[in-house]
This record gives C-alpha cells, structure tokens and sequence, in this order.
C-alpha cells in the first residue's frame, strides 16, 4: 500500500486541527487488509440489561431530598468550581449549510444564545462563575469562535477550542474524494472531547482557576439546562461520570447503558452482540454528561468505530470515537430524569424537520425555567 500524499492547502489544514497520522494510517491498513467487518466494532465481553438499582431517580419536587441536592448544586456554582461544555462541532450540513449554533431554534434565539442564557441566569442567581467551553470542528471553528467572542460576559467567559480532524475513505481503504476532486474531510466525532480539552490547555486552565466539574451537553438540546438539582446529585454520588439517561421511546437508536463484563457502562446499539434485545433495557442515553475535571486529565483508550456515510451519492468510511465509552473507564453514576414535560432534559433538534416538531415543547420548557 503507498502512502497517501496531501496537496499543501489539505495538509495545512489538518495540521492545523490535530491530524493523527500515525492513527489514520493503522486504520486504513486494517481497512484495506481486512475490510469492513462487524468484530471491529461490536463489544467483547458478556453483555446484560442493568440491574436493579442501577439506574437512580432524582426525588420528587418539593421534598427535603430534592431541596438537599438542590442546595449542594448551588455552593458548588457559586464556589465557581463548575464549567459548561457545549459540544458545537459536526459538518455544519443538517440546516442548510448554517452551522447548528448559530441557527434559529425559538423566538428568533439561537441554539447558542439560548444555551448561554441559560448558563447566565444561573450564574447571576448563584453569584458564581461559569466558565463556557465550546468544542467546534473545523468546519465550525470560525462561526463558533465568533460567536463565542460575542457573547463573551464577566461572569460566563467564553472560550473556543476544536475537536480533531481526519479524511474519509473508499470502502477499499483508498483516499475518497468529493465532488470538487479534493479529499474529504470530516470530525471524528464526540470522542474527541478529553483529548481535545487537555490538548487545547483548556482543562488545565479550568483547573488551575479552582474548576472541579464539567456539564457536556450537546448544543441542539436546550432542554439539557444548568440545574443546580442534576448537579448535586452528581456531587452526590461521588463518581467520576454522570449520565442522564430517560425513558426509551418508540424508535430510539443509540447508547444504553449496560453490564459488559459486570462494570455498567454505555454501549452503543451497533455494538450489542447479535441478538442482544435492546428491548430489555427501558432507557436511554441523552448524550449530557458531567465529568469531574481531575478523573478525566489523562488518556483514554477509546476505540475506532469504523462508519459507513453516502457521500455525493457514493459510500465511505470514516472512523470516529465515541464519548459514552469513556463510562467503560471511569467509575460512572447513570440518572434517569424527565424526557418530556416542564421537567424534561431531552429536546433534541438534529434536523430543522425534528426541530419543527419540538419547538413549542421546547418554548414551554425555557420559559418555565426562565429562559426566555
């Protein structure tokens, strides 16, 4: 196999946002040896459904326990131990060419805007600090690191760092080009995150300012808002990881959380063994997480997914990491909270399609909270 050589404008830009070589070239190596095969990505170890008590509920509105991690939330903000990370990254193809961020979700608001709003009243009613990371890709970089510069305030600061790049191939392990015959790029996905974080010095920089925890949601979930509740519960339970998880609905396909081997942890539904009924576990992951800052300073082994897309009518491959695998490494608490309702934590808007349907649930949800 001869090594793929780059013309100087693709070079630089891979250069410019953390290109793997070493990586790439192992993988396409497998790719061109072996093919597209299902071991490469399915789980090893012995698979089960959670187990009684795996999952935690928050308590009920109004009671002492709800108010006591409520309390325990707020002297962790106003301590300014705790920073946001709102994932901005992608393609920038799914609303017309508009990077997500910056597109309109209610009332003339932007997914961004409204996510800092959010992040801005907490702030003030806490007297805290809250530092805001938002993690763009080369394909959203410029839009997002304007944005963020323009919404820059005192008491939430705002900084840009990227995710990683890499380059699509054909199915037989050669270099896929697009359309316009130059090589096609892409971001390998929210697996980036820890690297990325310590990479950029932005987890430095967050620790070195007192930072102790991270809340990482997705920016098309507006739902998924700073409360001081999820946050002690958190606290609470003392594990290096918390995903939110909610009640599976009819056609959810994604993450889970499941026992590989005993240790509970996401799983993907592409990697459930063959015959697995992901019937059997009733909830699902929304993709927020909160991390604590010091457990997440180091590197992970997280795996190579290999990806089928249509590309211009033509299928390729890229490889990409997933971020729910880091709870197969770190000691992780699974909490399940609202999906709907004035409560719930999970709008998300992957499409204009998908947005248009949610938009009035999701204009309740932010004016109940004070949002908007």
């Amino acid at each position: 196999m001869s090594d793929i050589v780059f013309d100087p404008e693709t070079r630089a830009l891979l250069d410019g946002f953390g290109f793997d070589r070493e990586t790439f070239d192992h993988l396409r190596q497998r790719l061109e040896r072996e093919g597209r095969r299902r071991e490469h990505n399915a789980i090893a170890g012995e698979v089960t459904p959670p187990e009684a008590g795996d999952v935690a509920e928050l308590p009920i509105p109004g009671t002492p326990a709800r108010a006591a991690l409520h309390g325990r939330g707020v002297r962790a903000l106003a301590a300014g131990e705790v920073g946001v990370v709102i994932l901005a990254g992608g393609m920038a193809t799914r609303f017309g060419g508009v990077v997500k961020a910056a597109a309109e979700v209610v009332d003339g608001r932007s997914f961004l805007d409204v996510k800092l709003a959010d992040i801005t009243g907490v702030a003030e009613r806490t007297g805290g600090r809250v530092p805001v990371y938002l993690m763009a890709s080369f394909a959203t970089a410029e839009a997002v690191t304007a944005m963020g510069k323009a919404t820059h305030r005192d008491r939430v600061p705002v900084e840009t760092f990227t995710q990683f790049v890499s380059v699509r191939l054909t199915p037989e392990g050669e270099l896929f080009l697009g359309a316009d015959g130059r090589p096609s790029l892409y971001a390998p996905g929210h697996g980036d995150l820890t690297f990325a974080l310590r990479a950029s010095g932005v987890l430095d920089r967050f620790r070195a300012g007192g930072g102790r925890t991270l809340l990482v949601s997705n920016v098309d979930n507006v739902a998924a808002t700073l409360d001081p509740v999820v946050l002690g519960a958190h606290l609470a339970a003392g594990r290096a990881a918390t995903v939110e998880v909610v009640a599976k609905a009819r056609g959810d396909r994604g993450g889970a959380p499941a026992r590989v081997d005993g240790v509970l942890q996401i799983v993907e539904a592409f990697r459930f063994p063959e015959g697995f009924d992901q019937d059997r576990i009733p909830v699902f992951n929304t993709n927020t997480l909160i991390l604590d800052a010091a457990a997440v300073d180091r590197p992970f082994d997280l795996s190579w997914f290999d990806v089928t897309k249509t590309i211009d009518g033509r299928q390729a491959v890229q490889f990409e990491r997933l971020m729910g695998q880091l709870t197969a490494f770190l000691p992780s608490h699974f909490l399940r909270v609202e999906r709907d309702g004035l409560q719930g934590r999970f709008q998300p808007a992957k499409d204009p399609e998908e947005l248009a349907e949610r938009r009035d649930e999701i204009r309740d949800i932010l004016e109940a909270r004070g949002v908007l």
